[in-house]
């Protein structure tokens, strides 16, 4: 019987991905939000 051997993901390269998406979607939330408010504010809905 052969066992196989799995390398260890690096730790660091997880949490540096998991940074990078949140990073990136908290990115994507602001545009939108951005994108909204100029809409809004295109057709008069200002405060």
């Amino acid at each position: 019987m052969t066992t196989q051997h799995i390398p260890k993901i690096n730790w660091f390269k997880r949490i540096g991905w998991l940074v990078l998406i949140w990073g990136g979607s908290i990115g994507a939330l602001a545009v939108v939000a951005l994108i909204f408010r100029v809409i809004m504010h295109l057709i008069g809905m200002t405060s």
